[in-house]
């Protein structure tokens, strides 16, 4: 367990803040002013904010590269959350894997990164110069089955081999690998911070509609700087509307089985100070029924060309219950997590089925340890889906990186005319 923080800020890729600026509200309500950093994955400074991904007042990342020691990749592991903050070495390519399988790290983009770094590790382990390649496509295969619904993770280790498999030089190769993986990383920062600025809008319709009065969002699972590099899918549009100074109120659901929203949003939402409320999973139509929802906010970890959705399970009846009650259902992700290929989410997305563990028991913090407890007769048979699809005709919106479209392949063409050649 890390018990100091500040030791992992510069592994976490940031150098010391340059400004420190005051936003500016039309109603002068006080707001802490906010540091501004340059973050460096490999070369390139990418402009972000600190209070983004803070833990007690430190910045994370949530991987990167020890910088004393370039064998090993960090992680933060979000079984413990929220209850311990604990870092994990990633050594090798079954490190990578079982980090992946077992929910270490989780979350479309954040996996995708991974698995990026899981083919740097393999480029590290002693293999004839003759197997090298054969190694990497084995490695490469093996992190795909990791996983199978977030597209992220064979898009990113695909295009990651693509570039690899045109070097011959085992140094060089290393190079490039590591390169590729901190390019991931810069490229899913930015995507995020992309999709903060086109949902900050929507955030910001909807509260000059209610004169300033607070904005409630609900949300599913988590989609926030943990299951990103950094600042989130869901949570970048949330974390700039805060800065701003715009009253929010975010309807957590605890999303079972694992408890993502419970653990991981929760806790992510109370180290930037925003307000929110967690209910159980099955609240959120009595919420919107009773006006107490103005915006749901979703991820997603596969989007198909015709605007099909998957996300942690449950979401779908988030989305029929918002229907019915006339509230907006958006879903927030990156152009890694589309996939172009399919057009029919329900019979083409291939949905994970985990542990019955994880249904028929519970984690929780008892004297000062997790522990795990049965919820349920011995005997009880249990199945666990990972996930759900909602079919585009549920989803107002799609927030991207390259801006908002609706949930068609009319509407999605134009926004990425390239995926589509």
């Amino acid at each position: 367990m890390i018990k100091d923080p500040c030791l992992k800020l510069q592994g976490a890729g940031f150098m010391k803040p340059v400004k420190s600026i005051h936003p500016t509200v039309s109603d002068s309500r006080p707001v802490k002013p906010v540091l501004i950093y340059f973050c460096k994955f490999g070369t390139a400074p990418i402009l972000i904010r600190s209070f983004i991904m803070l833990v007690d007042g430190k910045h994370y990342h949530s991987i990167w590269l020890d910088e004393t020691d370039k064998l090993v990749v960090k992680v933060i592991d979000q079984r413990k959350l929220p209850f311990f903050f604990e870092i994990k070495d990633l050594r090798s390519v079954n490190d990578v894997y079982t980090a992946i399988k077992e929910m270490v790290v989780r979350g479309a983009p954040l996996i995708g990164a991974a698995g990026a770094f899981g083919i740097y590790l393999a480029t590290l382990e002693d293999k004839p110069a003759a197997d090298t390649h054969r190694h990497l496509r084995q490695s490469a295969d093996h992190l795909i089955t990791s996983r199978p619904t977030a597209v992220n993770l064979p898009l990113v280790i695909d295009s990651v081999l693509e570039r690899l498999m045109k070097i011959a030089d085992v140094n060089a190769l290393k190079e490039a690998a590591l390169d590729a993986a901190l390019e991931t990383c810069r490229s899913e920062i930015e995507r995020c911070r992309k999709i903060g600025v086109h949902g900050l809008e929507i955030i910001k319709n909807i509260s000059r509609r209610k004169n300033g009065g607070t904005v409630n969002i609900l949300t599913h699972c988590n989609a926030g700087w943990l299951a990103c590099v950094d600042i989130g899918t869901v949570t970048a549009p949330i974390y700039l509307a805060h800065e701003k100074g715009i009253p929010l109120h975010v309807w957590v659901d605890e999303t079972r089985p694992v408890n993502q929203g419970a653990r991981l949003t929760a806790w992510e939402l109370g180290q930037q100070g925003i307000k929110y409320t967690l209910v159980p999973d099955n609240t959120g139509g009595h919420l919107m029924q009773h006006g107490m929802v103005d915006l749901v906010l979703t991820g997603s970890d596969r989007t198909t060309r015709k605007g099909d959705t998957a996300n942690k399970i449950g979401t779908y009846l988030k989305a029929l219950a918002a229907r019915d009650n006339d509230i907006p259902f958006y879903v927030a992700l990156p152009e890694t997590s589309f996939d172009f290929s399919i057009s029919d989410g329900l019979a083409e997305i291939k949905i994970e089925k985990r542990d019955s563990g994880e249904v028929t028991h519970v984690a929780g913090l008892e004297g000062g340890e997790i522990k795990s407890v049965r919820i349920c007769p011995e005997d009880a048979c249990a199945e666990n889906w990972g996930f759900d699809v909602t079919p585009a005709r549920l989803v107002t919106g799609l927030i991207t990186d390259r801006g908002i479209c609706g949930a068609s392949e009319k509407d999605i063409r134009k926004l990425f005319p390239d995926k589509f050649r």
